[in-house]
């Protein structure tokens, strides 16, 4: 999966469930391995404000030094030495009681989200799943991820990272190891579906919910709501209808005007409106990558493409890059 998409999906997840605000602080807890390795780079591309903290238990000598110093020159992280812990429950603890007054990401994936799903079904009977947004403050923005993509994306950026070689000492590495890979001889897409039953996308955030219902409690006269991600409903009697501000996609913000433009990727047949030219030679001629083209920005009205963001300009629609 190419990067500019990759960032892309992340970058919807977190304002769908409004995770880390647009332009904010957020710390991320660093291990030195892929995954926290992409999540730093993408929140970073993504115009965030991001530092980070490695907490080092120091339960692997040489190598736990390693990851500490690997985390405090790549990332200039911040270092703190915690106390040894049993279980892998004690050790997310302990990781999680420092710096409880800021914001604090994490590099969990549905990879991730999958094994802890097979875990807790097994071992409770329900198939409870990683939250997106704990109540203490942590945040995981990479959840729309597989492991795998999290991989590709520090080979496709140039990216290094630490291994652990104790994870498969862990139930998630039986699980990891022996276990879903029997799934997937069952049914190719096990991990997506275990991720899926936990259920994390099936509901709106709570505060949208009910600043929705509210405004839909009574059908008398008008009525507007701000629903968050530069997005407002405004109800008029019995009649819903959504406006929204300046759109974040990738490294490009995007402002109209014009409410029947939407921003998209490209469809097939797609061309420049008023103009017989197709998108396709557009992007070849502006010598975009093919493997960035599905994921480069569009933004188009009922005549066609208008603008594309970077190549093609339009009056009506305004477009910068971070």
């Amino acid at each position: 999966m190419q990067s500019i998409e990759i960032r892309a999906r992340v970058e919807a997840h977190i304002r769908r469930l409004e995770l880390i605000p647009a332009g904010g602080e957020v710390l991320c807890l660093v291990s030195g391995g892929p995954d926290s390795t992409c999540l730093w780079h993408v929140l970073r591309e993504l115009g965030y404000r991001v530092s980070a903290l490695h907490v080092d238990h120091g339960l692997r000598g040489a190598e736990s030094d390693g990851d500490a110093r690997f985390c405090r020159e790549r990332f200039g992280a911040e270092v703190v030495s915690a106390p040894p812990a049993r279980t892998e429950a004690e050790l997310r603890d302990v990781r999680y009681s420092y710096a409880s007054d800021r914001l604090r990401a994490t590099g969990h994936t549905m990879s991730d989200q999958a094994e802890t799903v097979l875990f807790r079904l097994v071992s409770s009977g329900r198939p409870g799943g990683i939250k997106a947004k704990r109540e203490d403050g942590v945040v995981r923005p990479l959840l729309v991820l597989m492991r795998e993509e999290t991989e590709a994306y520090c080979r496709a950026e140039g990216l290094e990272f630490r291994r652990d070689s104790s994870n498969d000492e862990t139930v998630r590495g039986l699980i990891r190891r022996e276990i879903l890979p029997l799934l997937r001889r069952l049914h190719p897409a096990a991990d997506a579906n275990l991720a899926a039953a936990a259920g994390t996308a099936k509901r709106l955030p709570r505060t949208l919910e009910t600043t929705l219902l509210d405004l839909l409690a009574t059908r008398d006269g008008t009525k507007d709501a701000d629903l968050g991600a530069g997005v407002r409903a405004s109800r008029e009697y019995d009649r819903l209808s959504l406006a929204r501000g300046p759109v974040r996609f990738g490294p490009w913000t995007i402002e109209s005007d014009d409410p029947s433009l939407e921003v998209r990727t490209r469809r097939p047949g797609d061309r420049l409106a008023g103009r017989r030219k197709k998108l396709q030679d557009v992007l070849v001629d502006a010598k975009v990558p093919r493997a960035e083209r599905d994921a480069w920005p569009v933004v188009a009205g009922e005549r066609g493409v208008v603008a594309v963001p970077g190549i093609v300009e339009d009056p009506a629609v305004r477009v910068t890059r971070e």
